[in-house]
């Protein structure tokens, strides 16, 4: 340990002294009758101490007035440097910062609220919007020629519910399984009607979030579709943050959640400093002798005029 750190942990005697002097700079920075006992000091390094007083004023529990002075070296006289207003080890403080983004729970969207989405969401990625695709009087490519000549589906024994091995693509039995035929018993008319009423009436079009929604979520980029002919009309909401998260919704139904309600923009980016490292710029010591408004004269002129 260096002599200047056990210095610095001693505090000087006269600024330890000067408590009437920390004291009238307190009140005179505090309204009258806020400042309370003197509660402690310590030594901030070479001839600074900083005083602490209790602070009575409502609202400011645990806080304390720290007045700070200091003494030049060799110096009998201590100076006021600062006066301030801080927590001490049990005050009454505010809890830390959190974006509001973080402090978003599932089921804090109300109606009427909207929940911006970032530009770079990376929920969100760029869909199809049929811009890349060629006219319908095109040429078709080769790859997409090859794929229009393909073999005819291949017809596999018996029904499809008795296939022993998984189906193969392009048979029968494939097609059957992805439009859901190959179960015992699949949905009737009534049964996807009243399945529609149901969610229409939890998550639809008249509910007062879907009135107060900026848009439907036929255009949100949360929404998961849904196969079978119930997805011309619903689909699954993938929003943590909407009050539907999880659930079937109407295409017309809509919340403040919308991907494209409120984009927020990508914060600017200022440019980097330009710093050039390899020039030197001279700055001369002495100013030039050519560079005062006074011409300089020669030894001749000079010897003229007499001067040595």
């Amino acid at each position: 340990m260096s002599a200047a750190t056990t210095r610095s942990r001693t505090p000087d005697r006269l600024c330890a002294e000067a408590v009437d002097l920390a004291r009238a700079a307190a009140e005179e920075a505090a309204a009258p009758g806020v400042v309370g006992e003197h509660s402690g000091l310590v030594s901030e390094g070479d001839r600074v101490v900083t005083h602490f007083f209790e602070c009575k004023e409502l609202g400011y529990r645990g806080w304390r007035w720290a007045v700070t002075v200091a003494r030049a070296s060799r110096a009998k006289v201590v100076t006021l440097d600062e006066v301030v207003l801080l927590p001490g080890p049990d005050a009454l403080l505010a809890p830390e910062w959190v974006p509001w983004s973080e402090r978003l729970r599932p089921g804090d969207l109300g109606p009427g609220d909207l929940l911006p989405t970032d530009q770079d969401d990376l929920r969100l990625e760029p869909g199809y919007t049929g811009e890349d695709q060629p006219p319908a009087d095109s040429a078709v490519s080769e790859e997409m020629a090859e794929l229009a000549e393909a073999e005819d589906a291949d017809v596999s024994p018996g029904a499809p519910a008795v296939q022993p091995t998984v189906p193969m693509r392009g048979s029968i039995a494939s097609v059957a399984e992805e439009l859901g035929l190959r179960r015992a018993r699949v949905l009737s008319r009534y049964g996807l009607h009243s399945a529609a009423d149901r969610w229409e009436e939890a998550f639809g079009p008249k509910t007062p979030m879907a009135q107060a929604a900026p848009a439907t979520c036929l255009t949100c980029g949360f929404l998961a579709p849904i196969g079978g002919s119930l997805g011309q009309a619903f689909g699954v909401c993938a929003n943590e943050f909407a009050p539907a998260d999880g659930r079937v919704v109407s295409l017309a139904y809509g919340c403040g959640g919308h991907s494209e309600a409120a984009v927020m923009p990508k914060p600017p980016q200022p440019a980097a400093p330009v710093i050039d490292e390899t020039r030197v710029e001279p700055f001369p010591l002495h100013p030039a002798r050519d560079s005062g408004s006074v011409p300089e004269t020669t030894d001749a002129e000079t010897a003229e005029l007499g001067h040595s």
